[in-house]
Protein backbone atom coordinates (compact mmCIF):
# COMPACT_ATOMS: atom_id res chain seq x y z
CA UNK A 1 0.00 0.00 0.00
CA UNK A 2 1.28 3.30 -0.58
CA UNK A 3 0.52 6.52 1.77
CA UNK A 4 -1.01 9.55 -0.28
CA UNK A 5 0.72 12.74 1.14
CA UNK A 6 -1.83 15.32 1.18
CA UNK A 7 -0.74 19.19 0.74
CA UNK A 8 -2.49 21.30 3.32
CA UNK A 9 -5.27 22.84 1.45
CA UNK A 10 -4.10 26.66 0.44
CA UNK A 11 -5.42 29.55 2.05
CA UNK A 12 -7.77 31.75 0.78
CA UNK A 13 -8.05 35.63 0.99
CA UNK A 14 -10.67 37.47 -1.06
CA UNK A 15 -10.61 41.45 -0.63
CA UNK A 16 -13.18 42.86 1.37
CA UNK A 17 -13.03 45.67 -0.25
CA UNK A 18 -12.34 47.39 2.73
CA UNK A 19 -10.42 51.75 2.70
CA UNK A 20 -8.45 53.03 5.68
CA UNK A 21 -11.51 54.89 6.47
CA UNK A 22 -13.46 51.88 7.58
CA UNK A 23 -10.71 51.82 10.55
CA UNK A 24 -11.15 55.10 11.70
CA UNK A 25 -13.46 54.58 14.19
CA UNK A 26 -11.18 53.61 17.15
CA UNK A 27 -7.13 54.47 16.30
CA UNK A 28 -4.90 52.75 18.85
CA UNK A 29 -1.85 55.42 19.91
CA UNK A 30 0.86 56.15 22.06
CA UNK A 31 -0.24 57.90 24.97
CA UNK A 32 1.83 61.22 25.19
CA UNK A 33 1.80 61.82 28.54
CA UNK A 34 2.53 57.91 29.85
CA UNK A 35 3.91 56.34 26.30
CA UNK A 36 1.22 53.66 27.27
CA UNK A 37 -1.75 52.80 24.90
CA UNK A 38 -4.39 54.83 24.45
CA UNK A 39 -7.75 55.43 21.95
CA UNK A 40 -8.76 58.04 19.64
CA UNK A 41 -13.06 57.70 19.44
CA UNK A 42 -15.25 59.44 17.83
CA UNK A 43 -16.64 61.39 21.16
CA UNK A 44 -20.41 60.86 19.90
CA UNK A 45 -22.46 59.24 17.13
CA UNK A 46 -21.76 61.36 14.13
CA UNK A 47 -24.83 63.21 12.54
CA UNK A 48 -26.63 61.71 9.81
CA UNK A 49 -25.98 64.81 7.39
CA UNK A 50 -21.67 64.11 8.70
CA UNK A 51 -19.00 62.03 7.61
CA UNK A 52 -18.39 59.30 10.45
CA UNK A 53 -14.50 60.13 9.71
CA UNK A 54 -14.84 63.72 10.33
CA UNK A 55 -16.79 63.42 13.41
CA UNK A 56 -15.29 65.29 16.80
CA UNK A 57 -12.86 62.89 18.43
CA UNK A 58 -11.66 62.19 21.69
CA UNK A 59 -8.26 60.53 22.84
CA UNK A 60 -8.46 58.74 26.18
CA UNK A 61 -5.90 56.92 28.69
CA UNK A 62 -6.53 54.22 30.83
CA UNK A 63 -3.64 54.23 32.25
CA UNK A 64 -2.86 57.83 33.04
CA UNK A 65 -6.67 58.99 32.22
CA UNK A 66 -5.29 61.63 29.56
CA UNK A 67 -8.32 62.85 27.84
CA UNK A 68 -7.96 65.36 24.79
CA UNK A 69 -10.71 66.85 23.07
CA UNK A 70 -10.59 67.81 19.33
CA UNK A 71 -13.25 68.85 16.77
CA UNK A 72 -11.68 70.13 13.82
CA UNK A 73 -12.91 68.33 10.71
CA UNK A 74 -9.79 67.95 8.91
CA UNK A 75 -7.51 65.05 8.21
CA UNK A 76 -3.79 64.76 8.16
CA UNK A 77 -2.47 61.23 6.74
CA UNK A 78 0.73 61.21 6.56
CA UNK A 79 2.17 59.07 3.15
CA UNK A 80 4.70 56.52 2.61
CA UNK A 81 6.60 53.93 4.77
CA UNK A 82 9.68 55.74 5.54
CA UNK A 83 8.94 56.76 8.91
CA UNK A 84 6.43 55.66 11.69
CA UNK A 85 2.91 56.48 11.11
CA UNK A 86 0.49 59.03 13.23
CA UNK A 87 -2.87 59.36 14.05
CA UNK A 88 -4.63 61.57 11.30
CA UNK A 89 -6.53 62.88 14.21
CA UNK A 90 -3.80 64.28 16.79
CA UNK A 91 -1.12 63.21 14.88
CA UNK A 92 0.46 61.10 17.86
CA UNK A 93 2.35 57.57 16.84
CA UNK A 94 0.02 54.73 16.48
CA UNK A 95 0.59 52.01 18.87
CA UNK A 96 0.74 49.35 16.32
CA UNK A 97 3.67 49.68 14.49
CA UNK A 98 7.18 48.31 13.41
CA UNK A 99 9.67 49.19 11.30
CA UNK A 100 11.62 46.08 9.02
CA UNK A 101 14.05 46.54 6.64
CA UNK A 102 11.92 47.72 3.43
CA UNK A 103 9.77 50.50 5.43
CA UNK A 104 7.24 50.86 8.15
CA UNK A 105 4.65 48.30 8.83
CA UNK A 106 1.56 50.20 10.64
CA UNK A 107 -2.25 49.25 11.53
CA UNK A 108 -4.73 51.56 12.60
CA UNK A 109 -5.93 49.16 15.18
CA UNK A 110 -6.34 45.39 15.77
CA UNK A 111 -9.14 44.53 13.20
CA UNK A 112 -6.89 46.42 10.70
CA UNK A 113 -3.91 44.53 11.86
CA UNK A 114 -5.95 40.95 11.27
CA UNK A 115 -6.35 42.11 7.64
CA UNK A 116 -3.14 42.78 6.54
CA UNK A 117 -2.36 39.66 8.27
CA UNK A 118 -4.88 37.63 6.54
CA UNK A 119 -3.91 39.24 3.29
CA UNK A 120 -0.02 38.55 3.79
CA UNK A 121 -0.81 34.60 5.11
CA UNK A 122 -2.63 33.48 2.77
CA UNK A 123 -1.15 31.98 -0.45
CA UNK A 124 -4.11 32.62 -2.97
CA UNK A 125 -5.21 36.33 -2.60
CA UNK A 126 -7.97 37.17 -4.81
CA UNK A 127 -9.25 40.96 -5.71
CA UNK A 128 -13.06 41.49 -6.66
CA UNK A 129 -13.24 41.66 -10.31
CA UNK A 130 -12.52 44.67 -13.09
CA UNK A 131 -15.75 44.39 -14.45
CA UNK A 132 -17.83 43.76 -10.57
CA UNK A 133 -19.10 47.96 -9.42
CA UNK A 134 -17.83 49.18 -6.45
CA UNK A 135 -14.97 50.56 -4.69
CA UNK A 136 -11.39 49.64 -6.41
CA UNK A 137 -8.39 50.98 -4.53
CA UNK A 138 -9.35 49.28 -1.29
CA UNK A 139 -6.83 49.11 1.29
CA UNK A 140 -5.44 46.22 0.14
CA UNK A 141 -4.75 47.31 -3.62
CA UNK A 142 -2.88 50.22 -1.85
CA UNK A 143 -0.71 48.17 0.26
CA UNK A 144 2.95 48.94 -0.72
CA UNK A 145 4.63 46.42 -3.46
CA UNK A 146 6.76 44.90 -0.38
CA UNK A 147 4.20 43.76 2.06
CA UNK A 148 2.53 42.11 -0.73
CA UNK A 149 5.59 39.94 -2.07
CA UNK A 150 5.22 36.17 -1.38
CA UNK A 151 9.18 36.25 -0.49
CA UNK A 152 8.72 38.70 2.58
CA UNK A 153 5.59 36.60 3.48
CA UNK A 154 7.81 34.96 6.42
CA UNK A 155 9.73 38.88 7.64
CA UNK A 156 5.63 40.02 7.40
CA UNK A 157 3.89 37.75 9.53
CA UNK A 158 7.49 38.27 12.10
CA UNK A 159 6.85 41.64 11.96
CA UNK A 160 3.13 41.31 12.37
CA UNK A 161 3.69 38.42 15.45
CA UNK A 162 5.95 41.35 16.67
CA UNK A 163 3.70 43.99 16.74
CA UNK A 164 1.15 42.10 18.47
CA UNK A 165 3.59 40.59 21.12
CA UNK A 166 4.32 44.16 22.36
CA UNK A 167 1.12 45.94 22.09
CA UNK A 168 -1.69 43.60 23.54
Amino acid sequence: MSTISRRPSSQRFRDPRRTAYDFLSEISVVCPRCMRSAFVRPVSDPEPSQRPFFAPRRLTCLHCGLTKARARRELIFPHGTARGMTDPYFGLPLLLQTETRHGWLWAYNPQHLTLIHDYVAASLRERAPWYDTGQKMTLIARLPTWIKHAKNRGEMLHAIARIRGSSF
